[in-house]
């Protein structure tokens, strides 16, 4: 018989192998995984805020000296109200009419999933998956030629229904229609995924709770407000704070609406205008201290979910 067995005190077997345990095991087995990030994210987020604090311009591409010049650029872009101030504001008001959006109706297409038949349902998830699954650029292109000014089906839709009045209307070189343009094609790529996320954190609420309330008397609003949405509060915690991360930095879309037809200085978000800011003016320094401070920026947002979850993680 083993010492185990015979010694009433003795520790349990599994007890022994954590106390034998290497204690850097864990990290030996996560250096690869970290290494990895520590190149791929590391090293551009560090480089990043080196340029920010340089005069970094065309010519430093070719190898010459970049000049350190301190917080000049972080003053130059937090001083410029024109341009970086109402890219900005822009880009969070955009940011608060697609969340808000792709909320709700990500919510209202899970309801739907939920009370329809199996059948439907699976029609339903057909083209939900068909949509999300189509790259942002293929997708931006194909709704550019829909609304192209000469081509577009929409305008020979309406001049057909109209008359004359909607020949040759240009949808993009309006910011406000521009927008709308933008707001429908994000929201068409984000809405699957918010519906999926709802609809499976929805399908794991108890049927006899619901049944339960029904015979109460409460209304399907009451049902939905006092017991479905307590239910899924985190998951719609998690689903607001990635929308707001990807609906601020959204780029593709913008990127190729303004090419198709669209106002640059009218119509830029804050991606944009870093790329622009260094891709195309060349001023690689202002770009680097505007990515810095968007960094900062998206910490902010992300901070208060990240330190949510740690609370939960240790209660």
């Amino acid at each position: 018989m083993s010492s185990t067995l015979l010694d009433p005190v003795a520790p349990p077997r599994q007890e022994i192998r954590q106390k034998r345990r290497p204690p850097y095991l864990p990290w030996l087995l996560l250096s690869a995984t970290m290494i990895i990030l520590g190149v791929m994210t590391g090293y551009p987020v560090i480089r990043l805020l080196v340029m920010s604090f340089q005069e970094y311009e065309r010519a430093q591409l070719m190898g010459l000296p970049a000049e350190w010049v301190g917080f000049s650029n972080y003053a130059a872009v937090l001083t410029d109200i024109e341009g970086f101030w109402t890219v900005l504001a822009r880009s969070f008001a955009l940011m608060v009419v697609l969340v808000v959006t792709t909320m709700v109706l990500g919510m209202l297409v899970a309801l739907l999933m939920i009370r329809v038949g199996k059948g439907l349902r699976l029609l339903v998830s057909v083209g939900l998956l068909l949509a999300w699954a189509m790259p942002q650029l293929a997708a931006t292109t194909v709704w550019g030629w829909v609304f192209d000014t000469q081509y577009g089906v929409v305008n020979n839709l309406l001049t057909a229904i109209t008359g004359d009045r909607w020949f040759g209307h240009s949808w993009l070189i309006n910011p406000w229609s521009f927008y709308l343009i933008l707001t429908f094609i994000i929201v068409w790529g984000a809405v699957p995924f918010v519906a999926f996320t709802l609809y499976a954190g929805l399908t794991q609420i108890p049927g006899e709770v619901l049944e339960a309330a029904q015979l109460d008397g409460a209304s399907a609003y009451q049902r939905f407000r006092l017991i479905q949405v307590p239910y899924v509060r985190s998951i719609i915690t998690v689903l607001v704070v990635l929308s707001m991360i990807w609906d601020l930095k959204v780029f593709t879309q913008v990127f190729v609406l303004q090419d198709i037809g669209g106002d640059r200085e009218l119509t830029n978000t804050i991606g944009v205008y870093i790329y622009q800011m260094g891709m195309a003016q060349g001023h690689y320094g202002m770009a680097s201290a505007i990515g810095v401070i968007f960094v900062i920026i998206m910490l902010a947002i992300s901070f208060p979910y990240v330190r949510r979850t740690l609370r939960e993680d240790e209660s």
